[in-house]
């Protein structure tokens, strides 16, 4: 699987021969790959140069959403949110990764209520008392990609949609505890799955989290739904988003013949997201960007 000689550098470009960097790590992974786990390739693991990019990436990310959260109130528009994080991510340094990304017109996805995701901002949608709204942020620093997204009540909102904000958030948080080397991805999903099905609501299926940093997706997929111990071993260098989207009535979804991107429930019913970026490292995961 891993055909780099012993004294040849290593392929994480840390100038080390490989030897004295990952040849014991490789050799671990293809003992996984021989007892039937699906290992990730050498791509899919940042090396620590690109770790501390997405870092810094995050940093930044982390700091338009906190922006978002000190303005965003009954009474201002979905277009309002995205002229702050457009011109915060430029004063910060960054390049809001969604604009003009196959397509999409705008620098920040608005999702509100039934909107699962990719809602586009606009200047005649004002956000009402009682609204939840999905804000989703990615950035680019330096050429490093970070992605996270937060829920938002406006004012007061049922009991139903407090429920399903802050049980979607707390599904998150267990998938956390998940996130483990040597691990595997169908643990997230697993956990995700369960705590969303105990309280009533129902995950997303045709949508999930995804590879990040290098790119805005990169492989792997992360499913959301998932049986402990199967899919992809998780191992250190891993960056990958974690983002369920949780509906208070049925899973089915339907997109907007329109506009191309909106992501609708099919029923109707209230939904919510909430997305980390976390890296995988021995000490347990970190996140990069929430």
């Amino acid at each position: 699987m891993f055909k780099i000689g012993r004294n040849d550098a290593c392929w994480c470009g840390s100038g080390k021969k490989y030897k004295n960097c990952h040849l014991s790590f490789d050799q671990k992974l293809e003992n996984y790959a021989v007892m039937g786990d699906e290992v990730p390739e050498h791509y899919m693991i940042k090396t620590p140069a690109q770790i501390e990019g997405v870092r810094r990436a995050g940093i930044v990310n982390n700091r338009i959403l906190d922006l978002v959260g000190e303005m965003i109130k009954p009474g201002i528009t979905t277009e309002d949110i995205n002229t702050l994080v457009h011109e915060s991510t430029i004063r910060l340094g960054g390049i809001p990764a969604p604009l003009n990304f196959e397509g999409y017109p705008k620098s920040v996805c608005t999702s509100i209520n039934e909107v699962v995701c990719h809602g586009i901002p606009d200047p005649k949608r004002v956000l009402l008392e009682g609204d939840i709204i999905n804000v989703d942020v990615t950035t680019i620093v330096d050429g490093y990609y970070a992605d996270a997204s937060r829920m938002y009540c406006i004012g007061e909102v049922s009991p139903e949609a407090s429920k399903l904000v802050r049980v979607t958030k707390e599904s998150v948080e267990l998938a956390l505890k998940e996130a483990r080397a040597w691990g595997h991805l169908g643990d997230i999903g697993a956990a995700i799955s369960q705590h969303i099905s105990a309280n009533g609501f129902t995950v997303v299926r045709e949508i999930g989290g995804h590879g990040v940093g290098l790119d805005f997706h990169e492989e792997p997929w992360v499913s959301h739904i998932g049986t402990r111990g199967t899919d992809m071993l998780l191992v250190p260098g891993m960056i990958f988003t974690i983002e369920p989207m949780v509906n208070a009535g049925k899973p089915d979804v339907v997109q907007d013949d329109e506009d191309g991107w909106t992501i609708y429930t099919k029923d109707g019913s209230l939904s919510a997201q909430w997305e980390y970026t976390v890296l995988i490292t021995e000490q347990g995961p970190e996140v990069l960007a929430r």
